[in-house]
């Protein structure tokens, strides 16, 4: 791809995996920085090194650990995760391209998010635990040179020990651009975290720049 052609929020392929863009620094020669869907272990890279993905439905993909699949038909329910395909965020809501977000509650079809974001039934697309019947599974680029080891440790439930390190821990510390505060993660679950200035998030948004900032981890003493 082009540098020119790569924004926040794309599906894109690293590696042959999918990875998500979470910014882009032209200044810089590896000016695309990733991190990859299944485990959210970050990379930075080159424009020049990446295929881009556009998700549709029926496509599969494993996100954090688990597979889901993108139904559009499906009516949401609380609990369910949406990935938002068409943004059009109102003034107070805080959302971009190819975010995946938790629904809270739901009205006429538009939804709620545990985030406190209202989206629009046009906006979104639901997300289906597991693999469904004849969908397309897009978490790799050529499955074909994905080893049947590497396949299985990507379907089991648990993100693998040699990426956790990177994953936020309790007791790390985290600058909250939007609040403009420091706050430390006083919780987590396997896909949210609680921070100590009462905003609950999902993992995967810690790694965005233009929300949080890592100021200490807690395992490493930095």
């Amino acid at each position: 791809m082009k540098l020119f052609q790569v924004r926040k929020g794309q599906f894109v392929y690293y590696k042959n995996e999918l990875h998500k863009v979470y910014s882009v620094k032209p200044m810089f020669k590896q000016s695309v920085h990733l991190y990859r869907l299944k485990d959210m272990q970050q990379d930075i890279t080159r424009a020049s090194n990446i295929e881009p993905c556009r998700p549709k439905h029926n496509d599969s993909f494993i996100f954090y650990g688990r597979r889901y699949t993108i139904d559009k038909n499906k009516k949401p329910e609380p609990g369910d995760y949406i990935l938002i395909i068409k943004p059009a965020p109102d003034f107070l809501d805080h959302y971009s391209l190819n975010e995946i977000e938790k629904v809270d509650n739901v009205e006429d079809g538009n939804v709620v998010t545990t985030r406190d974001n209202g989206v629009k039934h046009s906006e979104y697309v639901v997300l289906v635990p597991g693999k469904a019947e004849k969908s397309e599974d897009i978490a790799y680029y050529d499955k074909t040179l994905v080893s049947e080891v590497q396949l299985a440790e990507d379907e089991s439930p648990q993100i693998s020990g040699d990426v956790s390190g990177d994953s936020p821990v309790v007791g790390d510390i985290y600058y909250d651009l939007k609040n403009d505060t420091k706050a430390m993660i006083i919780a987590m679950t396997e896909d949210e975290v609680f921070m100590g200035h009462n905003v609950t998030v999902h993992v995967t948004e810690l790694s965005d720049e233009d929300k949080f900032r890592l100021i200490y981890r807690f395992d490493e003493g930095f």
